[in-house]
């Protein structure tokens, strides 16, 4: 299986109460499922802030805006589509003002469109008895870093 890293970019989003959005996928190769922030890879002449804007618009329909320019690199080692990503991604935080702010799919592309199963704002609490694998696994961890962001802010 072939190893590559990808510039890619995520989105951590808090709602009002403190939950965290995820997406759930499945590999159409594998089957596989898994749930994770929003996000993607950094397109030729975009900076990392201006790539987690876009990719939030397109795979929520989310403020942009809500991002802030601070960002933490998370290493990713998984593997989707029979490929085995490995490497830094930046994962920036966006902050709502709502609870649970509606999602929208009109901004994925078509094989996003079947790929993407659901999504759903979490509380942090029950991220471990989700029913698939949650990527990044350390994503709990990271949680309170990114909540202290909003209080700085």
């Amino acid at each position: 299986m072939a190893s590559v890293h990808r510039p890619a970019v995520r989105v951590i989003c808090f709602d009002a109460d403190g939950r965290v959005l995820l997406l759930r996928w499945e590999d159409p190769v594998s089957r596989a499922r898994l749930w994770e922030p929003p996000g993607g890879g950094i397109d030729p002449g975009e900076t990392p802030l201006e790539a987690a804007r876009r990719e939030l618009a397109e795979e929520t329909g989310l403020d942009p805006g809500a991002i802030g320019a601070r960002a933490v690199d998370v290493q990713r080692d998984t593997v989707w589509k029979g490929t085995h990503f490995v490497g830094p991604e930046q994962f920036f935080a966006a902050f709502f003002r709502t609870s649970r702010p509606p999602v929208v799919r009109e901004g994925l592309l078509a094989y996003e469109q079947s790929e993407l199963l659901t999504h759903a704002w979490i509380d942090p609490a029950d991220l471990d008895g989700l029913p698939d694998r949650l990527e990044p696994p350390v994503l709990p961890a990271l949680l309170p870093e990114f909540r202290s962001w909003a209080r700085q802010a």
